[in-house]
């Protein structure tokens, strides 16, 4: 039930946030979107994703831009490797249909797909350059949300979509994100095409997973030609500030992360070898496998800001856009807009404690002895 007297200001314009306002545009609403970032072109948006056809697609689906999606996305960037520090293969799929099958989950950049989100809305919707430093409730429903410039603003609703270290999850959780074990160092391989054939040849139109000892090396061929590849270690909170990589310093950092890959095949040693891009270090972070808040009127959360997990089951994008969606619908059918966000948030820490459960075992299984068999295992019952 549409109401354009009520207001509801979105913090954060990541894919979630995005999702949730073109869906509220369409019924007739007009959600404001804050985002800290001066412009879409600050800094790149990260790798290539994989859309679920029962989350990301159906949230596409509903925001009516699912057939731009499927005219863009890359049906052959499903298909995957696994393999050990040797080389052994355990699973190797290709050659996958460019339909939209039921359980397809066809590949788009994370930039093209923002880029998507973004261009199909109203010209005035996103604030840039409004980072959201908190928000304080005024009355029994409304909250004033204050920014880092000045601005300050009162809504019906704030929605916190500001992922992992969100300034609005206090107002309803006291949960903080936690490391997970996990240490990973992005790595880029551009034009690599006509640079590196062989690896690309080696690599796929797809993912490779190499896993031994504790480690991975876990390489996607991007839709604009290059290879992104991402190192992972189990490792303490303090090991990437050991290692000591410097941006500035490239084949010095290369030479460091060879070394903890010495004894791997030199097949995937190229990935490290062949890097010509950024080199960039992060932590992981995880909230609680079943994290879930009391309700309360005028807030709620969606995509990491409600359920931060690891990316090993591809689950964080397409988990944020469909709670855009989930929301979306909440308020656009639900007469009672407290009781809107009541029901999104019932349905969505259903599903988003069954992802992180899986999310969780994953990281395990990654990163345990036999890891590389173990997942082509599991992979070879997924095409059975």
């Amino acid at each position: 039930m549409t109401n354009p007297s009520y207001r509801i200001a979105i913090i954060g314009a990541g894919l979630g946030g995005l999702t949730l306002a073109k869906i509220l545009q369409n019924a007739g609403y007009t959600p404001v979107l804050y985002e800290g970032e001066a412009s879409r072109y600050v800094r790149p948006q990260g790798g290539t994703l994989d859309l679920e056809t029962h989350t990301g697609q159906r949230a596409l689906e509903l925001a009516g831009l699912i057939d731009l999606f499927y005219e863009v996305c890359r049906f052959e960037g499903q298909s995957s490797k696994t393999v050990d520090k040797n080389g052994k293969v355990y699973h190797e799929d290709h050659d996958l249909l460019p339909t939209a099958e039921e359980t397809s989950r066809p590949e788009i950049d994370r930039t093209e797909l923002r880029d998507l989100l973004l261009d199909s809305l109203q010209a005035d919707t996103i604030r840039w350059g409004h980072k959201c430093t908190g928000a304080v409730p005024i009355d029994d429903t409304r909250y004033e949300l204050y920014f880092e410039n000045g601005h300050t603003d009162v809504v019906d609703l704030v929605v916190g979509a500001d992922g992992a270290f969100s300034r609005i999850r206090p107002l309803v959780s006291d949960e903080k994100a936690k490391y997970s074990g996990v240490s990973m160092v992005e790595l880029n391989i551009t034009n690599a095409e006509e640079l590196f054939p062989e690896l690309v040849a080696y690599n796929g139109p797809g993912t490779v997973y190499a896993l031994s000892d504790h480690k991975a090396i876990i390489a996607q061929m991007n839709g604009d030609g290059r290879i992104r590849v991402y190192l992972g270690f189990k490792a303490e909170v303090s090991f990437l500030e050991a290692l000591k990589l410097s941006h500035k310093e490239p084949e010095i950092a290369k030479q460091t992360l060879l070394n903890l890959f010495s004894d791997w095949s030199n097949d995937l040693k190229q990935y490290i070898i062949c890097a010509n891009g950024e080199i960039t270090p992060r932590r992981i972070y995880m909230l609680p496998v079943a994290h879930k808040w009391e309700n309360k009127k005028g807030v709620t959360l969606i995509g990491d800001a409600a359920h931060l997990m690891s990316p090993f089951a591809g689950a964080g994008a397409n988990l944020a856009m469909l709670d855009g969606a989930e929301l979306a619908l909440s308020i656009i059918h639900t007469d009672n807009h407290e009781r809107a966000s009541r029901e999104y948030e019932k349905r969505m820490f259903e599903y988003a404690r069954k992802a992180s459960s899986e999310t969780k075992e994953n990281v395990d299984l990654f990163f345990s002895e036999g890891a590389a068999a173990k997942l082509g295992a599991l992979m070879n019952s997924f095409q059975e």
